[in-house]
């Protein structure tokens, strides 16, 4: 069928960005824009302690490069970088970093994440899977009871035994090893100044602190840390973290892989397995049996991103373990024959939310770590499946969820392949940033350390929390009697449903990239702002600002205020959708490249207290990257 309008009008954008920004050099090596490994504290690094953060705004457009993410602290480290000459990739660890200071409570070496990389002089996309992995002793019976029952969630999420081996540090080597031109000592500075001379506290971390306060109570280091005066800290103070910086510092000097041996990695496992409690707590936190075998034995994974064709676009995502780049990638699958530019809202949401119920219904079906379960990846993204499944969807009716998957090895017009299983919960504590530099390149990296606040656990003397990703995993089965790809499992990784998208036009250039936080509410906030963006001609901006909705095939579907308000709600529910109010779905951050050359970078306005976009130049730069008149 032919493309609506508005796409025609993206790709042909896109286009011709990609001619004007397209730099006849390829960026520097290491060697050329590297500073010297003994720079210190006293070197060109170095600034006075600074209370009052940079500039906050949710949008910024120039050239040189871009960083969007949810912090201005943050989004200003990548920047300094990008203008010492370091490309995206140092641009995207430099901001990752920041936000372990920054963001604690989302993300951090405790945890993991997808690190999607764009390289603009192959015109290749590559990804990193540096998710966390169960202990080596891991089985299905990892979370049920003496009883073979499952744990409660919450004892299981504050407990050593939800702990993973941490896949952050290791993902910042291996994309900076693969793609990067500084050193890890280099793109740690920033984030080790903020450490040390603190940072100024906001409402949403003062709110966030205030959340976990009766578990970070309970553990003597995560109330020193975050409860100073044994309070949560008053907005416009600042935190400071002397350990983080201490910790960061290790690893400039030994690399991401001190993390996983000697003495740090001792530290980890010594808390997990003994968690240290507060003598008198009402709290007798279950121990995990990480090992230091199984951190000295973590390895990242380099893959092949997922990929699929949508209206003449590439979209190119995390393949498994993660869930986020097949799930997506279905989905706007099912509503390539749709005309989503010409459908009126109801419509338009109405399809969205249908392609989603269905996409979800696959996603617990097929998708689990591909190590130990075959997962049909390249049949789940193919468009006779997708053409399958979407002859299900009707105009005058709504499917009852939960809706029975396909079977993508065998596809047929409008029959289900197995029993419905309800989703699993997943914890929304998680953050996204987006970068790009001079030369092209992108990269959308989503870290997490799970729940907000993690296992609530900070490891004594290191300055940061551990992540309670194997809370991830199925408990038990989802439904008795249906296959569950995402049980527990030795060395397995959770399934997760993390979706760093980068999208790339019929040249492969880029168009856009972003991502978003949200447990799985991360895939129906990543479809539903490209599909705003690709397909409705919204700007970038006002896509990500847009009022969501998100099912994931159960009974209701979620939908923030803006379209609960609206009189769409009542025409949607005439048709059979049920809703349930939800004040905030996701918070993505993304970037665009422009027709004359320039980034626009993006974030919320409001969610989660606002994003922070930022830009090398909002002026034209001449040749060499110079500032033109500066």
């Amino acid at each position: 069928m032919p493309r609506p309008a508005a796409v025609r009008n993206l790709s042909l954008l896109a286009a011709m960005a990609a001619v004007l920004s397209t730099a006849a050099a390829a960026p520097p090596t290491g060697a050329e824009t590297g500073t010297a490994e003994g720079t210190r504290a006293g070197g060109p690094y170095a600034t006075a302690a600074a209370t009052v953060p940079p500039a906050k705004s949710p949008v910024a457009t120039g050239y040189g490069g871009a960083v969007a993410s949810v912090d201005p602290d943050a989004s200003a480290a990548g920047i300094e970088i990008l203008r010492r000459g370091g490309n995206a990739v140092d641009a995207a660890v430099a901001t990752a970093a920041a936000l372990g200071v920054t963001e604690p409570y989302s993300a951090g070496i405790g945890g993991g994440g997808y690190f999607v990389y764009y390289d603009a002089k192959r015109r290749t996309v590559r990804t990193v899977d540096g998710r966390e992995t169960a202990p080596r002793t891991a089985d299905e019976t990892l979370f049920l009871d003496e009883d073979g029952e499952p744990l409660p969630f919450g004892e299981a999420v504050t407990s050593g035994l939800s702990v993973g081996t941490p896949g952050t540090a290791a993902t910042w080597d291996t994309a900076l090893g693969a793609w990067g031109t500084k050193s890890l000592r280099d793109v740690l500075r920033p984030a080790q100044r903020i450490a040390r001379h603190g940072f100024t506290v906001d409402e949403t971390f003062r709110q966030q602190t205030a959340a976990n306060e009766e578990r970070f109570r309970d553990f003597p280091a995560s109330a020193e840390l975050f409860l100073p005066g044994g309070e949560p800290p008053v907005v416009g103070s600042t935190l400071r973290n002397p350990d983080l910086a201490r910790t960061y510092g290790e690893l400039a000097r030994g690399g991401g892989r001190a993390l996983y041996r000697g003495e740090l990695a001792r530290d980890i496992t010594d808390t997990v397995r003994r968690p240290p409690v507060r003598p008198g707590a009402g709290r007798d936190p279950r121990p995990g049996d990480l090992t230091t075998a199984d951190l000295r034995e973590y390895r990242t994974k380099r893959q092949a991103p997922s990929r699929t064709e949508y209206r003449g676009f590439g979209v190119y995502g995390m393949a498994p373990s993660s869930s986020g780049g097949t799930t997506v990638g279905e989905a706007l699958n099912i509503l390539e024959n749709t005309d989503l530019a010409a459908a009126d809202e109801q419509r338009y949401l109405h399809r969205l939310i249908e392609s989603s119920r269905l996409s979800f219904a696959d996603r617990g079906r097929w998708l689990g770590d591909p190590a130990f379960e075959d997962v049909p990846t390249r049949e789940l993204l193919s468009q006779r499946f997708a053409d399958s499944r979407e002859c299900l969807i009707r105009d005058d009716a709504v499917l009852s969820s939960p809706v029975a998957p396909g079977d993508p090895r065998d596809p047929a017009a409008c029959r289900t392949g197995g029993a419905a299983a309800p989703t699993t919960y997943e914890g929304e504590s998680t953050t996204h940033l987006t970068t790009a530099d001079r030369w092209g390149n992108v990269v959308a990296y989503t870290l997490t350390i799970e729940q907000t606040g993690g296992s609530g656990i900070t490891v004594p003397g290191r300055g940061f929390l551990l992540n309670n990703e194997l809370t991830d995993f199925s408990f038990a089965p989802a439904a008795p009697g249906v296959h569950d790809p995402n049980l527990p499992g030795p060395g397995k990784r959770p399934r997760s449903s993390m979706s760093p998208t980068i999208v790339l036009d019929a040249d492969r250039r880029p168009v856009v990239a972003l991502g978003s936080p949200g447990g799985s509410t991360i895939i129906t906030t990543v479809l539903q702002t490209l599909t705003n963006h690709l397909d409705r001609g919204m700007p970038l901006a006002e896509a990500i600002a847009a009022p969501r909705v998100s099912q994931r095939n159960t009974a209701t579907t979620q939908m923030e205020p803006g379209l609960w308000d609206d009189p769409v709600r009542q025409r949607l529910e005439a048709l059979g959708h049920r809703f349930a109010r939800n004040p905030e779905i996701g918070a993505v951050t993304g970037i665009r490249l422009l027709p004359d050359g320039r980034w626009l970078a993006a974030a919320e306005k409001e969610r989660r207290g606002g994003g922070s976009a930022m830009v090398v130049d909002e002026r034209k730069r001449g040749a060499g990257g110079q500032r033109v008149g500066g």
